[in-house]
Formats: C-alpha cells, structure tokens, sequence
C-alpha cells in the first residue's frame, strides 16, 4: 500500500513538475514573441517587463483564480439556485469583469509612459497573436495525439 501511494505522489510530483516547465516554456516563447513583434529597445524593455509582468499576474488572479471559484460556485449551486443567489453571483461576475477593465486600462496607462501609442497597439495584436499561435499549436498536437 505504501508503494501505491509513493507512486502516486512521485507521479503526480512529475505532472506538476511537467506543467511547470510547460508553463515557463511558454512564458518564454511569449516574451521573444512580444519583445520581437514590438521591437523593444533595451531601456524599453527594462521598463516594460517588470509592467507587464506586475498586469499579467494580477489580470491572471481575476480571471482565472476569481472567476473560477465563482464558476465552481454557480456548477456546485445551479439546481438550487434561487434568486438572490445568482444575483449575488451575478454582482460578483461583474466585479470581476470591472476589475478586469481597470487592471487593463491601468496597464495602458502605465505603458503610455513608456512606449509609443503605436507600441501599445502592437502588444495587443502581437498578444492576440500570441493566443492563436499557441491554440493552433494545441490542435495540431492533440490532432497527432489521436
């Protein structure tokens, strides 16, 4: 039973380790993908990632961490959701969806100081393009896997 249970836990050590490097790999590739599509100076690109950084993980903790617990909530709920329940759920979604807005619209404002207004156009398609590359990656593999 001991064997059983330390293999599971050394498996499932891996999975996570996997999902980590996968995660920074990724990140990697965003980087050169963004610093390349905005050809970043060296003193932009001081300035620019530890912003960039600082918006990704606080856009990252609404959107997936916040959202999430409110989705779980609604799925766990849903039979017997009443009223002031989803309402309550409703007003907690549009938070999210405010603060989202906000995080956004700060970051701009933030790279206004520092990179040309073209510049920030630029990041929003290089990470628009970014998404599609990477959801095209996704469905060639899994396409392979089968």
């Amino acid at each position: 039973m001991k064997k059983i249970i330390l293999i599971v836990v050394l498996f499932m050590s891996l999975h996570i380790s996997a999902q980590h490097k996968n995660r920074e790999r990724i990140k990697s590739l965003k980087v050169s993908f963004i610093t390349e599509k905005l050809d970043l100076t060296e003193q932009e690109a001081q300035q620019f990632w530890p912003i960039y950084n600082e918006y990704e993980k606080q856009y990252y903790a609404i959107r997936y961490i916040e959202s999430r617990e409110i989705r779980k909530e609604i799925r766990e709920s849903l039979d017997t959701l009443n009223d002031k329940k989803a309402n309550a759920l409703l007003a907690r979604l549009e938070k999210a969806e405010v603060e989202k807005h906000n995080a956004r619209m700060e970051f701009s404002k933030q790279l206004s100081k520092i990179l040309s207004p073209k510049k920030i156009i630029l990041l929003k398609i290089a990470e628009d393009d970014f998404k599609k590359k990477m959801l095209e990656e996704y469905k060639k593999r899994k396409k392979e896997d089968h």
